[in-house]
């Protein structure tokens, strides 16, 4: 009869390489092999769980009405149509709001609300242009320049700054960068409107603009205080 190995022979038997850190490829394959397993799919999707509320509410309204009288229910409905309709209006109102202003300056807002880092911003770039969604790419990636812009105080982190605004203000403190900031500017908002579908190539030369912009070091500041307050006055 063979003895059991020893606790030490056990360690040694197991294996000596342990991918503790796997490549981005890697990693995207075992979240996608994780979530084609059968526990993901049996959940209930956002829509089914919202019509089963729907539901629900419906049985416990057409309960209190056989309870309440047949008056009750057409005040009800209307009650719930007036409450959706204020939320709608409450949420959606200032969001439509900034999207109008900054069609009508011809420039969209850059972060519009968007609390990301410039490295989360940079990893959505990537992501996107792995995948083959340029266009998100080179959105997200003008979002980080932008960002980074701001944690390196060139500009001033503010809400309702359009793309044009922002390579106007940092062109001022990289005067270097200004030409390539403005042509980022405007590939960001042709994307924003629809009217350009950016391939590898434009991915790439906003990837290019994003380092040199990173590597560039600032004048000093002048006019920048001014035209961001010339801006948010707007």
């Amino acid at each position: 009869m063979t003895a059991a190995p020893a606790a030490g022979d056990r360690l040694a038997i197991l294996p000596r390489e342990v991918p503790l850190d796997p490549s981005a490829d890697e990693a995207r394959d075992w979240a996608e092999a994780e979530l084609a397993k059968a526990i993901y799919n049996d959940q209930p999707s956002l829509w089914d769980r919202f019509l089963g509320w729907l539901g629900d509410l419906w049985e416990a309204i057409t309960s209190a009405n056989s309870a309440l009288g047949p008056i009750f229910l057409p005040l009800l409905i209307l009650l719930v149509i007036g409450v959706i309709v204020a939320v709608v209006l409450l949420v959606g109102g200032p969001v439509r709001r900034r999207r109008l202003r900054s069609a009508e300056r011809g420039s969209f807002d850059v972060l519009d609300g968007d609390s990301r880092d410039a490295k989360a911003l940079r990893a959505a770039a990537d992501a996107a242009a792995a995948a083959g969604d340029h266009a998100l790419a080179v959105l997200e990636r003008f979002r980080a320049i932008v960002r980074s812009l701001d944690e390196r105080t060139i500009l001033e982190d503010r809400l309702g700054r359009t793309a044009r605004e922002a390579a106007a203000a940092a062109s001022e403190r990289l005067p270097s960068c200004a030409e390539d900031l403005h042509r980022a500017a405007d590939l960001f908002d042709q994307v924003c409107y629809g009217h350009v579908a950016p391939t590898e190539r434009e991915d790439a030369w906003l990837r290019e603009v994003d380092r040199t912009v990173a590597a560039t070091k600032p004048t000093r500041a002048s006019a920048t205080g001014a035209t961001d307050a010339w801006a948010a006055a707007r």
